[in-house]
This record gives C-alpha cells, sequence and structure tokens, in this order.
C-alpha cells in the first residue's frame, strides 16, 4: 500500500476521533478550559487515550530497530530518531501564544481542519490566520 493511502487512512482516523471526542466542538474545549467555573473535565480522557497512544507507539519505534515502519522498500536504509529537545525561550514563548490562542477561541490546528468541512465562518477565520503565520514564520527564518 502506498504512503499516501496510508496517511489518508491515518489522517481520517484522526479526524474522526476529534469529532466523535467533540475535540473539534470550540464551545466544548472552552468548558473544559473553564477550570474556575462550569468545568467539563471529559476531554482529560481524550488526553489520556492521546498519551497512551504516543507512550506505545514511541516504545514500538525504539524496539524497532531504528527503521521507520511505512518506508519506501527502494528507499536507502535510514534511522528513525525521536528529537531529543530541551526547554529554551522559543519553545515557552510559542507554547504561550498557542496556548492563548487556544484559550480565547477554544480551536487548535488539527480540529481547525476537521472544522473546515462544518462551514463555520471562525474555522476558516482561524486556518486562515494559521496559514499566515506559517507563512510569517518561514518568511522571517529563511536563511
Amino acid at each position: 500500500m502506498s504512503k499516501n493511502i496510508y496517511a489518508f487512512i491515518f489522517g481520517l482516523l484522526f479526524g474522526l476521533g476529534l469529532i466523535v471526542s467533540q475535540m473539534s466542538n470550540p464551545n466544548k474545549v472552552l468548558a473544559f478550559l473553564d477550570v474556575a467555573g462550569n468545568w467539563d473535565p471529559s476531554l482529560v480522557l481524550v488526553m489520556v487515550s492521546a498519551l497512551l497512544v504516543l507512550g506505545v507507539s514511541l516504545r514500538r519505534m525504539r524496539s524497532a530497530a531504528g527503521v521507520p515502519l511505512l518506508q519506501d522498500r527502494e528507499a536507502e536504509q535510514q534511522s528513525c530518531e525521536i528529537p531529543k529537545c530541551g526547554v529554551d525561550c522559543q519553545l515557552v514563548i510559542g507554547a504561550i501564544i498557542f496556548g492563548a490562542g487556544w484559550g480565547l477561541s477554544g480551536i487548535c490546528p488539527g480540529p481547525a481542519i476537521v472544522g473546515l468541512a462544518t462551514g463555520i465562518p471562525g474555522f476558516y477565520l482561524f486556518a486562515a490566520s494559521m496559514f499566515g503565520g506559517f507563512f510569517l514564520f518561514n518568511r522571517l527564518h529563511r536563511k
């Protein structure tokens, strides 16, 4: 099977998971973030599930002799390294900006892409702003 088919299947699975868990519903997310008011803790299960899948995946990657699972047979054998990085100023500032955007809108990048299918204008505005940020970042960090 082609890598593009796998990418489509995994993307579809991810999108369906966001819809079923209501992570693509900004009101549900804002209720989760409202710990001082009418807090809705149900999204904790979504996050714990995601962390469990990540943990199992990382363990599998480490034990798979460093070879990517979906690597092309013709491609040169390359190792699949899990990056190790520390906390720096850029990471902290980026996390603050991301968290502020998420807290104000109730939308983050994955649900924003899923939300484009709903036709709700807020998702289009968010996605346009997100891609504008990508473009600005690339313009400012060209070497």
